[in-house]
């Protein structure tokens, strides 16, 4: 049988179809005997072709992975002694790589323990002298064997890393050495605390290591610095004792500039990762001047000729790409005056790059202290001559515009003029340059809000000429983005710009060619904002169009992104006009749930380089199995896809978003039963803690939306509130590392917006239930948000503090019960208010005076006995604030306690007061209040003339307008004014 199968195998070197279809149907027929196992063994084993062998080897580990049972004891034995000794005799590596591919099929039926001598050929192999027998060993390790099998080999881990320390230590076996890190990068997450020291060892040799390979192939040793990612990742306590040596070794890799961009963009990686993780480390080693001063000669230094960076490059590609330059700024600080003072356009060039990385990681420190003086530099860099510096100062006012708001917004008035003179001149500048135009402007009109009109018309004709006049898709793209961002700021006011930009919207969606996905995702993506911001009755003609339009796609487009966006604009629709869905709901609803299953846009392609194919074949079904048609040999054993939980973080959460939207148009409700446990799961399991951001912020939208509808299923109230409270103390999967040794600040900038939107939850919570309800819960959870309003806490902090606790007594004010829980709240809630009223921080004041005003309107006259101290406090304030919008909350929390104590406010003192600082001049939200207020006295409080009040204080503030007032009534009228005031 041995010669047949031999014969078989040797025609499947034809490139002959029919030759290959043939011997397929007899290897199936042959598989039908027992002793084919054997036989193939013999092949595999004897045959003098390699192609032959490695044919067989192949052949054996389709069967084993799907029929292991179905071999007999003995023959498995034999299998496994076969197939070592093959590994020993074998010197192709063609054929040695199959081998280990099949091995590592067998490892996932027979354990190590099991399997011995795979074990011991392993110990022994790694340790020879003999280079032949190290080499089995090197391929035994990498080729899937332990690194795609590596919880199996757990027992064994110690032994493992010994085996690694030795082959490490052959430096001058590169081959050994990346395959070695290759499978210690494997193992890394599955290791324990038995493992910690050996694993702690192996970080001097490993740096020794990637020195050489370096030498030897550098694209191998910049996978092979992965190591110090999963060291990072999975415990960072390892590489602790070693953080110096390996900052001096990646400081040498990235500062040599004859090295590829690749290997030095990972070293200067791994430095930033450091000093996300062990930020103090670094400062007490005392590593921060070293990095700095190896870290700007790559920032401001200027390109070879001929090799310019890409985003100065005449080439108008416009692809992503990372060079070290852009890592680098993510790293250094400091010498940024002298940078930007250089004549070199390249060092100005690199002190605005390290500028605007600051602005995400220094946010808090520049929006208070730097904010002006940051902002005057990279205004005059949008005006410098030099295109390099323009560009770094487009990125950097983007990246300020992101992370900086709403301070930022403040200065529109300098900034706006500067991106409309430059998106004027669309049609000249280079792709990379408009790109970074449009991502400052986004950025910076997300909170322009009514202060975007006067920029209105030009922003919208420039929109308009580059959607009619270009034949640019990424242009329009990004033309298409921006009118959704200027929607979202202008809202009703972009409706005379609507049929215009419908009409274009609606061109890109009813072209399906592929080159114009981007720009089909984009134009759906803009069409929901559209849906939510003009306005339902400008919207609704176009509403039953537009989801006609999202389905066309859905059913010609099979692309996940595009489903995503479809998602959202039926979410926008149904708030619209729902009856639109309604003949659709049955097709959208089900499509929705099932993308929510899918891991489309999940799984790791399969090699594409494939020699040997895996079909399932009907004929077979007795068998339960495929048969192969052999065309090569596959590279990757196809991943196992069956409880994959791990979703991308925009598809499960848009999509739940949206169904849970439209299920309030069409009365779907059970879907909160499918929706929002996958979001708690994901609070708990989910690493990334972008992700988990993500997942909060739509899981308030839907307690926000839903109220008590959400929470009416047992116990999903008790597993919300322990979600937000697992996240404010740290004790979530994506929070795992931040209870390391010496209270590492870790990505502290994540963990904070991490933490707000969990607290946003709170006050959402306590207006979805009965206050006595929510009660237990909130005395779980305030304790968590009042540590936060310490002294010592970052002013992000005490300011997040604050804001939640004003906003969940806000809340109060609506639900049943909410005076008695405000009441009993006060005497914890009021020390922590009066201190955040004294903050240095103008927003701690403004949220602190916004709690007080709110605890008097939920608590009534139950804390009528702190009016005075509340008094005094307001006035002392009132006397030395600044701050118009801390005025306006402080009028808001006047207002709030004459509406619920008038009896405690003296008003013929207060009142006057409060007038003078009328009207609101930023925080216009509160007029409704301030209104609210000034009706009830002028019905309610007959001894105090409120409005002759009022109108004394607009005659003395205003004396213009009130003027022309009067001179708009009637004569009776006027000098019944008149006479008022002089008998005042």
């Amino acid at each position: 049988m041995s010669e047949e199968l031999e014969q078989l195998l040797s025609q499947l070197t034809q490139p002959d179809n029919a030759v290959i279809q043939q011997v397929t149907a007899q290897l199936k027929q042959a598989f039908k005997d027992p002793a084919v196992v054997p036989a193939l063994c013999a092949v595999m084993t004897g045959s003098q072709s390699p192609q032959v062998r490695q044919s067989a080897a192949v052949v054996l580990r389709m069967r084993v992975k799907k029929h292991w049972k179905k071999i007999s004891p003995d023959h498995r034995e034999s299998l496994k002694a076969m197939v070592l000794q093959a590994f020993q005799q074998e010197t192709e590596h063609a054929v040695r790589h199959s081998l280990a591919q099949l091995s590592a099929v067998m490892v996932k039926h027979e354990t190590p323990d099991q399997w011995p001598a795979l074990l011991s050929l392993l110990n022994q192999s790694t340790k020879s002298n003999d280079p032949q027998d190290r080499q089995v060993g090197i391929t035994l390790k990498h080729d899937k064997v332990v690194e795609s099998n590596p919880e199996p080999f757990e027992p064994h881990y110690q032994q493992l890393l010994q085996l690694f320390g030795t082959v490490l230590q052959d430096l001058e076996n590169p081959t050994a050495l990346y395959y070695c890190m290759h499978t210690l990068t494997a193992i890394i997450a599955f290791t324990g605390s038995g493992e910690l020291n050996l694993m702690r060892s192996l970080i001097p040799r490993i740096i020794v290591a990637l020195k050489h390979l370096i030498k030897a192939d550098e694209d191998q040793a910049s996978e092979c610095m992965e190591v110090f990612d999963e060291l990072m990742e999975t415990e960072v306590t390892i590489i602790v004792p070693y953080i110096a040596e390996i900052v001096h070794f990646c400081l040498e890799v990235s500062g040599d500039a004859a090295l590829s961009s690749s290997l030095r963009v990972k070293a200067l990686s791994c430095i930033a990762s450091l000093i996300r993780l062990k930020s103090k480390v670094v400062l007490k080693q005392k590593l921060l001047n070293p990095i700095l001063q190896a870290v700007f000669p790559i920032l401001s230094a200027a390109p070879p000729p001929g090799h310019e960076d890409p985003e100065d490059d005449e080439d108008d590609s416009d692809e992503d790409s990372e060079s070290p330059k852009h890592v680098a700024g993510q790293v250094g600080m400091p010498l940024i005056q002298a940078c930007l003072a250089s004549e070199n356009p390249y060092e100005r060039k690199g002190g605005l790059m390290c500028m605007a990385v600051l602005a995400e990681g220094c946010a808090d420190h520049i929006r208070t202290k730097m904010l002006s003086s940051m902002l005057q530099t990279v205004c005059q860099s949008l005006s410098d001559s030099n295109q390099v510096v323009r560009s770094a100062g487009l990125f950097a006012l983007g990246q300020f515009s992101e992370h900086l708001q709403p301070e930022v917004s403040k200065y529109h008035a300098e900034l706006m003029p500067l991106l409309l003179g430059y998106m004027s001149s669309l049609y000249q500048a280079k792709m990379l340059h408009v790109t970074k135009a449009f991502y400052a402007l986004e950025n910076f009109l997300e909170n322009l809000d009514e202060n975007i009109q006067p920029y209105l018309p030009t922003l919208m004709e420039t929109m308009l000429s580059a959607l009619s006049n270009s034949d640019n898709l990424r242009l329009k793209e990004l033309t298409v983005s921006a009118i959704g961002a200027i929607a979202n700021a202008a809202k009703e006011m972009l409706v005379p710009y609507f049929p215009p930009v419908i009409e274009s919207l609606k061109g890109f969606l009813t072209d399906t060619k592929d080159e114009m996905r981007a720009l089909q995702i984009q134009a759906l993506d803009t069409l929901s904002v559209l849906a939510r911001t003009v306005g339902k009755d400008i919207f609704r003609p176009l509403a039953a169009e537009c989801v006609q339009l999202g389905l066309n796609l859905s059913d010609v487009v099979d692309d996940p992104d595009l489903r995503r966006c479809t998602f959202s604009l039926f979410s926008a629709v149904s708030t619209v006009s729902p009856e639109c869905l309604t003949p659709h709901l049955t097709a959208i609803t089900t499509t929705m749930l099932m993308s929510l299953k899918s891991t489309e846009g999940v799984m790791a392609h399969l090699n594409e380089d494939k020699q040997f194919v895996l079909l399932d074949d009907d004929e077979d079904e007795e068998e339960g199995t495929g048969d192969i048609v052999l065309e090569g040999e596959s590279e990757e054993d196809g991943p196992d896809v069956a409880g994959l939980v791990n979703q991308p973080p925009h598809t499960p959460i848009s999509i739940s978003h949206s169904l849970f939207l439209i299920s309030l148009s069409a009365g779907l409700h059970k879907l909160l039963g499918v929706v929002l446990p996958c979001f708690l799961e994901a609070v708990r399991q989910e690493r990334e803690r972008q992700v988990v951001m993500a997942v909060l912020e739509a899981m308030n939208g839907v307690i926000k939306s839903c109220q008590g509808e959400a929470l009416q299923t047992p116990g999903r109230l008790t597993e919300i509130c322990h979600a937000i409270r697992d996240v404010l103390k740290k004790k979530t999967v994506c929070q795992d590392g931040d209870a390391d040794d010496e209270d590492d600040e870790q990505e502290a900038e994540y963990d904070a917006m991490l933490q707000e939107f969990a607290g946003e939850g709170i006050p959402l919570l306590a207006s979805a239930v009965p206050a006595e309800t929510f009660l237990p819960y909130l005395n779980d959870l305030l304790p968590l948000i009042m540590n936060k309003a310490k002294s010592s806490c970052t002013v992000a902090d005490r300011s997040f503090s604050v804001g939640t606790i004003g906003e969940t007594l806000h809340s109060l004010v609506g639900v049943a019960g909410g005076r008695g829980v405000a009441g009993r709240l006060s005497n914890r809630l009021l020390p922590v208010l009066v201190a955040g009223v004294k903050d240095s921080d103008a927003e701690v004041r403004n949220n602190s005076v916004y709690a007080l005003g709110t605890l008097a309107e939920a608590a009534g006259p139950i804390v009528a006995s702190d009016y005075p101290t509340m008094l005094s406090l307001f006035s002392n304030l009132l006397s030395k604030e600044s701050d118009r919008r801390v005025i306006d909350n402080l009028c808001a929390a006047l207002c709030r306690m004459i509406l619920s104590n008038v009896a405690g406010v003296p008003l013929e003192q207060v009142f006057p007061v409060l007038v003078a600082q009328l009207p609101l001049k930023e925080d216009l939200e509160e007029n409704k209040t301030v209104y609210r207020c000034l009706v009830f006295l002028y019905s309610h409080s007959p001894v105090l003339n409120a409005m002759l009040v009022l109108l004394q204080s607009m005659s003395q503030h205003h004396p213009q307008e009130f003027e022309a007032a009067m001179m708009s009534l009637p004569v009776e009228e006027r000098t019944r004014i008149t006479s008022a005031f002089s008998q005042s």
